[in-house]
Order: C-alpha cells, then sequence, then structure tokens
C-alpha cells in the first residue's frame, strides 16, 4: 500500500488456506510397471547348471609371454606373476595361474590379471610394486595406477618388467 508521502506501508497480508506440505513432492517418481518375470526352470539340474557354467564364448582372444612362448588362451582369468596365486575367496571361474621369472624381483609375486570379458579383453594391475605399461598400437605407453584396469586390443604390449612383456593375440574362432 503506498501513502502520498512516497512510503510504502506495510499491513497484513490475507491468509491463504493452508495445504499439507510434502517434502518429497518434486522427487518422488511414479513407479513403472513391473516387467513379466522369466519362468523358473522346471528341473533343478536345469537352475543348477545355469549358474555354474556362463554360456561359452564362440571366440576366444589369447596372449603370449615373449616372442617365441606358446599362447595362453583368455578361456577364464589368468593371473600372471614370480608367484601367481588366486584370491581368497573366488568368483566366478578359478584362474590359471602363470609363472615367470624375475631375477630382479621387478615382477610381483601376483603381478596383473587378464581376462576376456565378453568381446574385449580387460588387464588389471593387482597392486604390483613396480607397474605395469600398456602400450596399445598408435598411442604413447601407459603406466598403469596401483589396481587399475584398462581394455585392450590386439596387438597390446604389457610390460610387467624383468623383459616379461605379453602380447595380446588376436581374436581366435572356435569350431
Amino acid at each position: 500500500m503506498n501513502n502520498d508521502s512516497g512510503d510504502t506501508l506495510v499491513g497484513q497480508l490475507p491468509r491463504l488456506p493452508k495445504a499439507p506440505i510434502d517434502p518429497f513432492a518434486d522427487t518422488v517418481v511414479p513407479a513403472e510397471p513391473a516387467a513379466p518375470r522369466p519362468k523358473p526352470p522346471t528341473r533343478r539340474t536345469e537352475a543348477h547348471t545355469s549358474a555354474v557354467r556362463p554360456p561359452s564364448p564362440s571366440a576366444i582372444y589369447s596372449f603370449r609371454i615373449g616372442a617365441l612362448k606358446e599362447p595362453i588362451r583368455l578361456d577364464r582369468p589368468v593371473r600372471v606373476g614370480r608367484r601367481p596365486a588366486s584370491s581368497r575367496i573366488q568368483v566366478g571361474a578359478t584362474p590359471r595361474l602363470v609363472r615367470v621369472e624375475s631375477p630382479r624381483h621387478e615382477v610381483s609375486a601376483t603381478h596383473l590379471e587378464l581376462r576376456q570379458t565378453g568381446s574385449t579383453v580387460v588387464v588389471t594391475d593387482l597392486r604390483s610394486t613396480n607397474g605395469t605399461v600398456v602400450l596399445v598400437p598408435g598411442s604413447t605407453p601407459r603406466k598403469l595406477l596401483q589396481g587399475e584396469s584398462v581394455v585392450v586390443s590386439p596387438g597390446t604390449l604389457v610390460d610387467i618388467g624383468d623383459e616379461n612383456i605379453l602380447q595380446i593375440l588376436p581374436l581366435e574362432r572356435l569350431a
């Protein structure tokens, strides 16, 4: 309200009817209809088999340590090191353990893990002491952080120390 002197007068505002306050009114998301559930297996053996054995891939990657060594398939996870060991608590397939020589102890006991995940290869440094260097074709070498994982392609070289260089080989189609 204004008067003739230019001063503003403050009066009481009219009371509005009270509405219930919902503090979550702007964050509530309406539920979507549930998708139909798949039918459970009819026999106990079907349920047990599907839970234990994942479907096998139609193609498998492999890698080689050094130029003249036999390829090692990634049909299950592989752990590489001076004295590689599996985790105390194992989830999924038991890893293949591959021992390498390391006269200067540049390679950790369990240095890294390689695994095929779908159609990719994942290299994971297992908190190695001296590190893992990855050279993807066409890029600069990259030292992984302790515990870091990286997706690599065929032709990638992975240096774990003491002249142990792993080469990721092309995908091999299974018959």
